[in-house]
């Protein structure tokens, strides 16, 4: 049985690992250069000189765009990770305990916040719907906790940082008994200390 429980353990670990991939930065290709005629040996004298003007100026100009560009593109990701940093709840399907794609930047906003601020700690608290028994929901709200733990991690937290309890059902953010009350109450909560 012990065997059977770790070996279960095991592979919960490894697919979340799998699944989970650390945001990587992708540079932009620059643009293709502009390529021009070229200068016949007679006016290489005059036109040459001109035309090198404006390859420059074109170059400077293309410069000029990408840099913009990467600007643009660094203020989004910023933007992306203060919008998402404030939403402190990730969200499961019913019966799952995997992190969904949809929260994944909620999840990397709040692990580089705790890399950058390595003096706070934080508490995941998972939670689930009251469908299934006390027990069932406790073991399923502490695998989602431990989950958002280890994406935290991955996202550059420290573990040390981090501590993973359950509630099971004993939480709920909605009391309804239907399925948009569910839907809100299986969930991960990322709590600052």
């Amino acid at each position: 049985m012990k065997k059977l429980i770790l070996s279960i353990a095991l592979l919960n670990l490894l697919s979340a690992c799998a699944y989970f991939q650390p945001k990587k930065n992708v540079a932009k290709p620059d643009a293709e250069p502009a390529v021009s005629a070229p200068v016949p040996a007679a006016e290489n004298a005059v036109v040459g000189n001109a035309n090198a003007a404006d390859v420059n100026a074109q170059d400077l100009a293309k410069a000029d765009s990408a840099a913009q560009a990467n600007t643009n593109d660094t203020n989004k990701t910023e933007s992306n990770d203060a919008a998402a940093l404030p939403k402190r709840s990730v969200y499961f399907p019913f019966d799952v305990d995997a992190i969904q794609d949809s929260d994944k930047v909620v999840i990397q906003a709040h692990g580089a916040y705790l890399s950058e601020h390595p003096e706070t700690s934080a508490r995941t608290e998972g939670n689930a719907d009251e469908r299934g028994s006390s027990e069932y929901n406790l073991a399923l709200g502490q695998r989602r906790a431990n989950n958002t733990k280890k994406a935290l991690v991955l996202s550059g937290a420290k573990a040390s940082q981090i501590e993973a309890i359950s509630y099971g059902e004993e939480k709920p953010q909605a009391t309804g008994h239907d399925e948009e009350s569910w839907a809100q109450n299986r969930r991960a909560d990322i709590s600052y200390k």
